[in-house]
């Protein structure tokens, strides 16, 4: 298959500058990316393709040969290629694709290790409502970004990095020890495989600056606490053309002032009159989806608990909706009038009369705890 023209690959005109090339070559290498597209089985084809028209562009010499005499000015296999490039052009382009893969990446002639830009963690609360429905919201968020002045080149405008001269922009060099060759990081460029003259003035030679950036976060109905949210490529800025790392939302939930929530299931107390627990009645109680209401049987005690069926929560991982639970708490008067004390002694004075039929539970218990001092 003939080769698509390199200026055609990377979409630029042919008198395009070096800046221009290069800022092309980054978004194309980013979107191609194999380790981007570990689904898109032509990912990798494409990645070389805009490498290998970068290598030839990006080079003046190359590119002129290119210009000059097209695809036959710079193959190897004619013998015309730039400088007399030969098999060793060919080489370097190909170490040069898979040094982007695996880590490892070309500057100014030399190789410089190629960093993917590191993972980052934003905690956010979201309201228990927020969770159960669903919801989209806004984040800020601080990040290493490619410096604007520069273009992540941590050079000063106009001018370029060059070759390490300790390690020739190998980013390592060899240290004799006796009949043992050592090879460690090269102490000048750090591994880098390159030196900034002239550092830019924005990033000081680092590529990049941080910044503050806003994303929209999709919120799915049902995360619960501890989920997960996963925004590809929205991390740190990578290093030297490198991916930029992913960014993961922890989603936390917000106390609720009623509700508890247990996966899918929500709890709460309902408090119930004295009277009401005694002799039966209706209650209101709150769910998500609006008022309920419940029949408070005659005699119900404190700890009963009612399930409304449908009235949680449908998991994120769920096809069917959760409970909710009910949990009785029968309410002990407070702040009574002398009439209402009146009346319960009253009250208590029957119950008494007749312990076992109208408080059997405590007169049960007092009966163990007889036995147990008896005993």
């Amino acid at each position: 298959m003939a080769k698509r023209d390199f200026y055609e690959v990377l979409g630029v005109n042919r008198d395009a500058s070096d800046d221009e090339i290069k800022k092309a070559y980054r978004k194309l290498a980013m979107k191609h990316h194999p380790d981007r597209n570990p689904d898109h089985p032509k990912a990798e084809e494409q990645f070389k393709e805009v490498k290998e028209a970068y290598e030839i562009l990006s080079d003046g010499q190359k590119r002129q040969a290119y210009d000059q005499f097209g695809h036959a000015g710079v193959d190897p296999q004619a013998g015309m290629g730039a400088g007399g490039a030969g098999m060793g052009g060919f080489a370097d382009a190909f170490s040069d694709i898979f040094g982007d893969i695996f880590g490892g990446g070309r500057a100014g002639g030399g190789r410089s290790t190629v960093y993917r830009g590191a993972d980052l963690r934003y905690n956010l609360e979201v309201s228990l409502e927020e969770a159960a429905r669903g919801t989209d919201t806004r984040i800020r968020i601080p990040a290493m970004e490619e410096c604007e002045t520069c273009h992540g080149s941590g050079a000063k405008p106009g001018t370029q990095p060059k070759s390490c001269p300790t390690c020739g922009g190998a980013g390592q060099v060899r240290m004799q020890q006796g009949f043992f060759s050592i090879q460690q990081t090269c102490p000048k460029c750090h591994g880098t495989g390159r030196i900034i003259p002239e550092p830019c003035p924005g990033c000081h030679g680092a590529g990049r600056v941080k910044q503050q950036k806003t994303l929209q976060v999709k919120i799915p109905a049902g995360v619960d606490e501890g989920d997960r949210i996963r925004l590809a490529g929205e991390g740190e800025h990578g290093v030297n053309g490198g991916p930029a790392g992913d960014l993961f939302v922890q989603i936390h939930i917000k106390p609720h002032s009623v509700f508890q929530r247990d996966h899918n299931d929500l709890h709460c107390e309902m408090p119930v009159g004295f009277s009401t627990a005694a002799l039966g009645g209706e209650i209101e109680i709150p769910t998500l989806d609006g008022a309920a209401k419940i029949k408070i049987p005659a005699e119900t005690q404190s700890g009963k608990v009612f399930r409304l069926r449908g009235k949680g929560i449908r998991g994120i991982r769920s096809s069917g909706l959760g409970d909710l639970m009910c949990h009785v708490v029968v309410e002990t008067p407070v702040n009574l009038t002398e009439r209402q004390k009146e009346l319960l002694r009253e009250f208590e004075a029957i119950n008494e009369s007749d312990a076992g039929r109208h408080n059997p539970r405590a007169k049960s218990w007092m009966d163990k705890v007889k036995d147990f001092f008896a005993g």
